[in-house]
């Protein structure tokens, strides 16, 4: 051990010890020691050493009663767990610390740093370095990959990236993590198992505890190289500290050191290739993948004024929520309704997998046979890497009259004009008609303008009014604006009742869909364009403060990283969601204001 200099002040002793050998990239414990109650420890500049954990205080008491005689004393300890990065000797300078009002000074310390291959040889042959641990933090015993399933890819083609922990330590957990923003991709998060399990898996030659920590699916909105940029994860290690005599007893007291490393993945870039041009159907509409399609008709005879359906089924792999409804052409005649469309996707690290159906719904208003033709859906096939049109069969129809008689069908809008057909002529009335006398007339008089003028008047009103509402509705920025609140609240709405039920991953989930979803009606940002960046200068042009912005930034700091944190409580819970409401409320007010 380094030296036990004494600085004694009425018999108070206040000493450092640590190892006086220690080895790159493996922590040892310094301890500062006082014999007596004592306040405002001011450790020295380390310099060439490492804090990973510290200072860590320990106080004792003893008392002792001799021929009646009562005594007792207190030390105190403080414990720092420091990592050297390089070879050499040193020197620690001492610490100070205050007892009684009086500040004394420790000794000082000189530790030799070796490499840690020594260190290695040492314990093969005679056990482990005093003082020290039998394991070492370094990037080849704990690191995280980044991991993307494709490098080399076209547009909108589905890619997945991995960050994958490998570790050969003790990891207790994850206490933060800091994602890129995945500019210039369209990011679809896959889910991951809570109670998170290391798997053995090999690399480069060595075993590892492998562990995924986040994974999603990407979809690049536009061609170049784009770059993904690095994450960073904070990792809690708990690391063994062998004892520093040894006997038979010490397997059951070895302790642990708990140390705070942040392990950054390195970016990767994607070239992401332009669509061919040539061979680009004209109903090409950006769909990439591999997909089929199916539909199905609920009847082919159908009188008027009944209902049928005509059911398509998109299945398959790729940018599923991008693809649009195939369109079927009704003929004239028909009144169609807007179509149901009902999404049934899955995540995983093969991209969005599913089905999407969609039910269109006709009623023939006239007698006749018809013809529905095909419907065409175009796509980039990444298997062949061409472009392919898929078709539902074309369909016969045969309408007879039904209850009702037919209706001749004006306009498509669900609100109809008709004209009644195949009715007989009223006859000609042959009973006794009553004659009345010419009565005064009414025109001209005041009930007749008050009458004529009124109903003017309201209908002017009513066409200026109506007439802002379509030009403000005409705006989609505007509209998405000015309902950007009420869309928030209602997601709010049900993250309370997650919050209610304790439910603590779909109360974060629907915190930072309400979150993203109102930034981005309020700011006009497109759902491509949406990023913390873009958010902070769309703010920032507003005129709104920065420590708003700020609140904005560590809310969905908050939601991202809530699975990897630990346990939230309910109080933690709903002082965020009160602090969310507070948020938005604030923007709400500032727009007011303008």
């Amino acid at each position: 051990m380094a030296g036990w200099n004494v600085n004694a002040q009425d018999e108070v002793e206040f000493t450092a010890s640590a190892p006086d050998v220690a080895y790159i990239d493996t922590p040892f414990q310094l301890i500062y020691s006082v014999n007596s109650s004592a306040k405002d420890l001011q450790a020295p500049d380390f310099q060439f050493f490492e804090i990973l954990a510290g200072p860590f205080e320990s106080r004792s008491s003893y008392t002792q009663i001799v021929n009646g005689k009562r005594s007792a004393s207190t030390s105190l300890s403080y414990t720092f767990t420091l990592m050297p990065s390089k070879a050499g000797t040193f020197k620690i300078p001492g610490a100070s610390i205050v007892v009684d009002g009086k500040k004394i000074h420790s000794n000082d310390l000189t530790i030799r740093v070796e490499n840690a291959e020594k260190n290695a040889t040492q314990q093969t042959q005679g056990g482990a370095a005093t003082g020290g641990t039998t394991q070492r933090v370094t990037g080849e015993s704990i690191f995280v990959r980044t991991i993307v399933s494709k490098t080399n890819i076209y547009e909108q083609e589905a890619i997945s990236v991995t960050y994958k922990l490998y570790t050969l330590l003790d990891v207790a957990q994850f206490t933060g993590a800091k994602l890129p923003d995945f500019n210039g991709f369209l990011k679809q998060d896959i889910e991951q198992s809570q109670n998170k399990q290391l798997s053995a898996e090999t690399y480069k030659g060595r075993s590892y505890g492998t562990v995924v920590l986040y994974q999603a699916v990407l979809f690049p909105q536009h061609t170049g190289e784009i770059e993904i940029g690095k994450a960073s994860f904070t990792a809690l290690i708990r690391l063994q500290n062998k004892a520093q005599v040894r006997s038979i007893f010490d397997d059951f007291f070895d302790s642990y050191t708990y140390v705070e490393r942040t392990l950054t993945a390195p970016a990767v870039t994607v070239r992401v290739n332009e669509l061919p041009l040539g061979g680009k159907p004209a109903t090409f509409s950006g769909a990439v993948g591999n997909f089929n399609l199916t539909s199905t008709l609920s009847s082919g005879n159908l009188k008027t004024n009944e209902a049928a359906t005509i059911k398509v089924v998109i299945s398959g792999n790729g940018n599923m929520k991008l693809l649009k409804n195939p369109e079927i052409k009704f003929p004239d005649g028909f009144e169609v309704y807007d179509p149901k469309v009902d999404n049934s996707f899955s995540t995983g690290s093969g991209g969005v997998s599913g089905t999407k159906t969609i039910e269109y719904m006709f009623i023939p208003r006239r007698s006749g046979k018809y013809d529905i033709p095909s419907a065409e859906l175009s796509y980039f096939d990444l298997n062949n890497r061409t472009y392919r049109t898929l078709r539902t069969p074309p369909y016969k129809i045969n309408v007879t009259k039904g209850e009702g008689g037919e209706t001749v069908v004006e306009n498509f809008t669900g609100k109809e004009e008709v004209t009644q057909i195949a009715k007989d002529i009223r006859y000609i009335y042959t009973g006794k008609i009553e004659i009345k006398p010419e009565s005064r007339p009414w025109f001209g008089t005041m009930p007749f303008w008050t009458v004529f003028l009124i109903p003017l008047i309201l209908a002017g009103i009513l066409f200026v009014y109506l007439r802002k509402m379509a030009k403000e509705n005409a705006n989609l920025d505007f509209v998405k604006t000015k309902k950007a609140n009420k869309v928030a609240q209602k997601r709010l709405n049900l993250a309370h009742k997650f919050l209610s039920e304790g439910k603590k991953n779909q109360f974060y989930d629907e915190v930072m869909k309400a979150v993203w979803t109102y930034l981005s009606d309020k700011l006009s940002i497109p759902v491509a364009e949406l990023n913390k960046e873009n958010i902070r200068f769309k703010m920032e042009a507003k005129g709104i403060e920065t420590d708003l912005i700020e609140d904005f930034t560590n809310i969905l700091h908050t939601c991202e990283y809530a699975s990897y944190a630990p346990g939230s409580g309910q109080l933690e819970m709903g002082n965020f969601y009160q602090e969310t409401v507070e948020a938005i409320s604030k923007v709400e007010e500032h727009f007011k204001k303008k």
